[in-house]
């Protein structure tokens, strides 16, 4: 059987398909849609039919197979699409406080001010962020406790001042 032949007999089946696309679709231009769909299937896939095979058979497993394959990626799809409907005020505030972009920019420069600070001034400031008492830190770098709580607050006007645009208080 030439491509032709093959062609004109599909072709002859679109009415009985069409009334079996009903059963699934429920509605005419969706069933209108599916028999379009199976028609080219059909028509791109003329080598995979076998001469002798029931070809109204072989056209109702495509048919049905186009329907299965597309119901399921439009479940799929609604399955990962959040609809307006279900999301609720509570959600938009989570989202809406809980966004780190904001916070990365931020923490970004935290962590320049903070390099831009000499050994001398970052090493004493980190470890008392870090929860480290003055005397502790005083006996982990041998300098007089003073000079840690002067180091410490020196860094912390430092930093106050490159991070102005913060306006801490």
């Amino acid at each position: 059987m030439n491509k032709l032949e093959f062609n004109t007999l599909v072709i002859q089946q679109s009415e009985s398909l069409k009334a079996y696309a009903r059963n699934f679709t429920r509605d005419q231009d969706d069933a209108n849609d599916l028999v379009q769909d199976t028609l080219l299937k059909a028509v791109t896939y003329f080598k995979n039919f076998k001469e002798g095979t029931n070809l109204k058979g072989w056209l109702y497993t495509i048919m049905k197979n186009t329907f299965i394959n597309n119901y399921r990626r439009v479940v799929k799809t609604n399955s990962f699409i959040t609809k307006e409907e279900e999301i609720t005020s509570a959600n938009l505030v989570v989202s809406a406080t809980k966004n780190g972009g904001e916070n990365k920019f931020v923490m970004e420069d935290i962590n320049h001010a903070l390099s831009n600070l000499s050994e001398d001034y970052y090493v004493p400031f980190t470890m008392y962020f870090e929860g480290y008492k003055y005397h502790e830190i005083s006996d982990y770098l041998d300098i007089p406790i003073g000079t840690v709580k002067t180091r410490i607050h020196v860094a912390r006007k430092v930093m106050k001042k490159t991070l102005s645009t913060y306006k801490f208080s």
